[in-house]
């Protein structure tokens, strides 16, 4: 049964228990003036017959009516009471049902917005990927340019000592390195010498600077060639040595 429908029940009851009330107050009122006859027809000497006999007929048939009116009006305010009590349960679940609409159309929202983020998290985590493979080139690219090229001879292999040595913290100078080679081996880095006392030991002296294995060994530069013969690996093995001997290789100017 729908609110509307009950209201208008609510309406026409609430017509029925007016009128039903003026009927009852209507018979009570005739019931009262019936009911003192007799006392007035007590004061005459000789009561009449007919007005006698009148009274209880119409006496005892209002009451019975009255207590009719009154059982409907007590039962038609108890259905309306009833009616009343449908109505509030039908508010009552339409309101429930509203809420659960409500709730249930704030869920689906919530729902949709984290989708949107997630989609926008993955479209920005693509996007970042994507930014990040096209500078992958061109870091490499850079990373290359920026690394130097050094010429296979000796102002080359000098020049890459030199920055190794840099690198690691040992001193010397392209003069200081140039000199000493130009007179240990006139920039042969295959060069041995076979006549001093290091060659009369079995230990000759190799390459640019002319260094011994034990010395090479000892001194070797992390980074560079174990190969004795290797130029950038002789000469940094040199100055380090030197460095450690002499304070520097600029600071040699002789055999050493």
């Amino acid at each position: 049964m729908s609110a509307s429908s009950i209201t208008g029940r609510l309406r026409r009851l609430n017509k029925t228990q007016k009128l039903s009330a003026a009927g009852v107050s209507a018979v009570a009122a005739a019931a009262l003036s019936l009911s003192l006859v007799p006392a007035q027809a007590e004061t005459k000497t000789t009561p009449e017959p007919q007005a006698l006999s009148a009274a209880p007929v119409v006496f005892a048939s209002a009451a019975p009516q009255a207590k009719v009116i009154q059982a409907s009006i007590i039962e038609q305010s108890a259905t309306a009471q009833n009616l009343v009590k449908a109505a509030d349960a039908v508010k009552a679940k339409h309101a429930a049902a509203a809420k659960a609409k409500a709730r249930a159309a704030a869920k689906t929202k919530a729902a949709a917005k984290a989708k949107a983020q997630a989609k926008a998290k993955a479209r920005a985590a693509a996007k970042a990927k994507a930014q990040a493979v096209k500078r992958a080139p061109q870091a490499a690219s850079r990373s290359v340019a920026r690394t130097p090229v050094y010429a296979d001879n000796l102002n080359g292999w000098i020049t890459q000592a030199l920055d190794i040595m840099k690198a690691h913290g040992i001193p010397g100078s392209y003069d200081g390195l140039h000199r000493n080679i130009m007179r240990e081996s006139t920039g042969n880095p295959r060069a041995v010498n076979g006549w001093d006392v290091n060659a009369q030991n079995g230990t000759p002296s190799c390459g640019l600077l002319q260094v011994i294995q034990p010395t090479f060994n000892a001194y070797h530069v992390s980074g560079t060639s174990m190969n004795i013969y290797d130029p950038v690996a002789n000469i940094t093995a040199a100055a380090n040595y030197a460095a450690d001997r002499y304070g520097s290789i600029d600071n040699v100017n002789s055999a050493y």
